[in-house]
């Protein structure tokens, strides 16, 4: 299977594990290893961008950016890898030298935390998810939760990705792709 970098990653209804029901996630890298990506549509209830950066010792020396219609920031669940450690996908008007990674057309990975660092000055990206953990998969195992009929596949868009509510996410990706969410069925079988 070619390279699934920059796909989005549209969970089925069937979907067993109860931590990707519903999930939209964006895959940052692919290869015969196996695969990891940031599920960008899964809110974390009780932290902020703004407590997460008072966590770290960093302080606001400005007005924050990229924190989309949340006064103080969603930080999102990336998915059950290491969830202390952090993601920021964001646009490529900022970039670190070190750990920023486009993985689609106006799509950036960082991994320092210089980004927030940036964020927290009040000169971050326009648009930025922040997420905790990430989703990862060994070798073939995408592939074959795929071909199992697991997920859907898209390809990412900043639109896709940065817009919207994190709720309308899933539905609203489905609707991009010309599938209708009420019609999909919750059994999977094979022809």
């Amino acid at each position: 299977m070619d390279s699934l970098v920059g796909k989005l990653l549209i969970a089925m209804p069937t979907m067993p594990d109860p931590r990707f029901a519903h999930s939209v996630v964006l895959l940052c890298a692919h290869s015969d290893e196996g695969a990891m990506g940031v599920i960008i549509n899964k809110p974390l209830p009780d932290l902020t961008l703004v407590k997460l950066l008072e966590h770290l010792d960093m302080p606001l020396g400005g007005e924050l950016t990229g924190l989309g219609d949340a006064p103080s920031g969603t930080v999102h669940y990336g998915g059950p890898v290491e969830t202390s450690r952090g993601f920021v996908l964001h646009s490529p008007d900022v970039m670190t030298e070190e750990g920023s990674l486009e993985v689609a057309t106006g799509i950036v990975l960082s991994t320092s935390v210089e980004i927030l660092a940036e964020m927290a000055r009040g000169q971050g990206p326009a648009q930025v998810i922040t997420a905790l953990g990430y989703s990862g998969w060994g070798p073939n195992q995408l592939e074959d939760e795929i071909q199992a009929g697991g997920w859907l596949l898209t390809e990412a868009t900043g639109a896709m990705v940065f817009a919207g509510d994190d709720s309308g996410k899933w539905a609203a990706t489905l609707k991009a792709m010309g599938v209708d969410p009420r019609l999909l069925s919750g059994a999977t079988g094979h022809a």
